[in-house]
């Protein structure tokens, strides 16, 4: 479980074709010792387990093994070396609660249609799948890359949200651009009652 607030932004070291499975080393600024062996990680979304760890020229690296089903719902099969991505740890007991809840089960990929960039924000519009375009409501939240952030306004498939400087700053998102693919996690209670409704209905 996560919060959408990212701690870190990682580089991808290396990528290593298994057959359907694909091995990425991530190299990021986390203590070598604070990370366990099973480790639950949000990378730029999904939530990816650490298989292996170590260090290299003053810098933590950790492994992660990316399956078919990952690589067919999110953008971790562009990942290259040299591509930064989000990084989250994942919530403890008594861990401050500010963004919102997040699994780490990525729904779909949106589109970034427009940036606009203004007295150091920046506003993206993007295109939501058909498949997940009624759970982002205005005003309430959503998982992108593995930010949290909140919606400001949706016309059909097109919603919008605005990054201020900070998160410009600790994120991936200051070098996003239109055209851009960006991992979608909808809000969890948004999902629940929706399925609520249709149940109701039918």
């Amino acid at each position: 479980m996560f919060t959408g607030l990212v701690s870190d932004v990682g580089t991808i070291v290396s990528r290593e074709e298994r057959g359907q499975l694909i091995r990425f080393r991530i190299s990021c600024n986390y203590d070598q010792a604070s990370i366990a062996l099973g480790a639950s990680i949000a990378c730029s979304g999904p939530c990816l387990t650490a298989v292996d760890m170590g260090s290299e020229n003053g810098r933590t690296w950790f492994d992660v093994d990316v399956a078919a089903e990952t690589l067919a719902r999110t953008s971790a099969g562009a990942w290259e070396a040299g591509s930064c991505i989000n990084l989250e740890r994942s919530l403890k007991i008594g861990d401050e609660l500010g963004g919102h809840i997040v699994t780490g089960h990525v729904d779909g990929i949106a589109t970034i249609t427009a940036r606009d960039a203004f007295d150091g924000m920046v506003r993206f519009d993007f295109r939501a799948p058909q498949s997940v375009k009624k759970f982002i409501a205005e005003k309430g939240s959503v998982c992108l890359d593995g930010t949290s952030l909140t919606v400001n306004s949706v016309s059909d498939d097109i919603f919008s949200v605005l990054l201020i400087p900070h998160t410009l700053a600790v994120t991936t998102w200051q070098d996003r651009k239109a055209g851009d693919a960006v991992n979608l996690e909808v809000d969890l209670m948004a999902r629940y009652a929706a399925r609520l409704t249709e149940a109701q209905g039918s």
